[in-house]
């Protein structure tokens, strides 16, 4: 059997991070298998549709690496599929019409919850005869469903799970109005997809049962079904806005790695021994059902932090100043010489970095134009002595041939030795005189990568300028 699976959102709001995971499970099981990804977006609530939030949904499954198999399904242009179905299954008995007014089903719920008995429908108009159809009182058409008995799913994640059929009632399968319910729409629509397996957050449990009926109403076989445990936040909690539950475009502009976002979510709820740095060729390879637990997995941003500077440090630099240089400059454009300077000390600035955030601001002082701004610390350091040596190191430099780092570490040290005072005393305010800081890469590597010219600039600058 050859392998569809499909994923398919909302655009009630835009890509959450655990729409991601369950996307990127789906795309997994399905290359794995070296079947189908469709990507359907069921936008038949058109109250709450937002057209903005389909092209996030697109641009973040493309940022995400989620590539889709055939054309994007909107499920809005099949509503008249949906209804011919609903109307086939009045001519097989499986569903019938429903002439209840608002009135009558508030009335019933009241005496439920009078009674203290769970609100559902009561199947009024299940065998009455539509002869006795009030006039003028538009009918929805119900699901006839099996009143005793239980309906079953052989679970991929949760193994077999059960619901008594007296616990479910005859849902709206056609609205008064002519529109289809989501529990029609997504039955028909994954029908005629062909979908083989579908893989969900297990809130979809209790539709499951119901759509599962439906199938059988129908006389057609049903999908796999897979549900996940859900997302929560590190104190096991419902995962929030404060545990990570964004948008996926959030995590892009926070400074995360598509592969490093990739591995997280691949690892959070999904495992294969002991194994942590996952690469996407490996994840097509292992992954499969079998390796989901059935227990919520925790978010934990410290985690994410720790992979994403594992992919930092082993991203090309051209592809991480190419990264960087929108958050650097207003209009994402670097100078020739600013981005030369990027990329020769991009192996010292990514290696102390756990986003592309924070690269970028450690790597500002490379784009910096003189005079530099001191920060506290930096200006803490700038006394009158520590001014003095590095403005006196600037000319004792010019001697140095070759602007290497292990040629500038020896003239640094040299001069230290000539002062008669420790390496730190002028390593620091050197350090603070070329970024503007005290916490950098090493002040070798930046003087190579800043060039004689820069550097001695920056020196300069240092040594003569009044503190404030």
């Amino acid at each position: 059997m050859s392998v569809i699976v499909r994923f398919a959102p909302s655009p009630t709001g835009y890509l959450h991070i655990g729409g991601a995971r369950t996307a990127l499970f789906n795309w997994l099981f399905a290359r794995h298998h070296g079947g189908k990804f469709l990507l359907r977006i069921e936008d038949t609530d058109r109250q709450r549709s937002i057209p903005a939030a389909i092209e996030a949904i697109v641009e973040g499954l493309a940022w995400f690496g989620l590539d889709w198999d055939g054309d994007i399904v909107l499920q809005s242009t099949r509503l008249d599929r949906h209804a011919e179905i609903a109307r086939s299954m009045l001519a097989r008995g499986t569903a019938y019409r429903c002439y209840c007014t608002p009135a009558e089903l508030d009335a019933m719920r009241r005496r439920q919850s009078a009674e203290g008995r769970p609100q559902r429908y009561e199947g009024i108009w299940r065998d009455r005869n539509p002869d006795e159809a009030p006039a003028g009182v538009p009918p929805v058409i119900r699901l006839r469903a099996p009143q005793t008995g239980t309906t079953v799913i052989q679970d991929g994640v949760q193994g077999q799970v059960e619901v008594a059929n007296e616990q479910l009632d005859d849902l709206i399968l056609l609205r008064a109005d002519g529109t289809p319910t989501y529990m029609l729409s997504v039955v028909v629509d994954d029908h005629d997809m062909g979908v083989t397996h579908v893989i969900r957050g297990d809130d979809h449990l209790t539709n499951t049962f119901r759509q599962i009926q439906i199938y059988q109403g129908l006389g057609w076989d049903h999908p796999h079904f897979s549900h996940v445990p859900l997302i929560h936040g590190p104190d096991g909690t419902k995962l929030s806005k404060r545990h990570g539950a964004l948008a996926i475009a959030e995590y892009r502009a926070m400074g995360y790695l598509p592969e490093a976002l990739r591995n997280y979510l691949l690892r959070l709820g999904w495992g294969h021994g002991d194994d942590e740095i996952i690469s996407t060729g490996q994840a097509i390879e292992w992954f499969d059902l079998p390796g989901i637990g059935r227990s919520p997995a925790r978010f934990d941003f410290n985690k994410l932090d720790n992979l994403n500077g594992h992919y930092l440090r082993a991203a090309e630099a051209e592809r991480l100043v190419a990264l960087v240089a929108p958050l650097l400059a207003p209009d994402g454009t670097l100078t020739a010489v600013q981005a030369a300077r990027l990329l020769a000390g991009m192996e010292g600035l990514k290696a102390r970095a756990k986003t592309l955030v924070e690269l970028a601001r450690n790597a500002g002082f490379y784009i910096a134009v003189r005079p530099l701004t001191l920060d506290d610390k930096a200006r803490a350091l700038a006394s009158k002595e520590a001014r003095r040596l590095v403005l006196e190191l600037c000319e004792s430099l010019r001697s140095i041939e070759s602007w290497s780092e292990p040629a500038l570490e020896a003239g640094v040290r040299n001069f230290s030795e000539s002062q008669g005072v420790k390496l730190g005393a002028v390593a620091q305010p050197l350090r603070a005189a070329l970024t503007g800081s005290t916490i950098s890469p090493g002040i070798f590597e930046i003087m190579r990568v800043l060039g004689r010219d820069e550097s001695t600039d920056r020196m300069r600058d240092f040594g003569t300028a009044v503190p404030d």
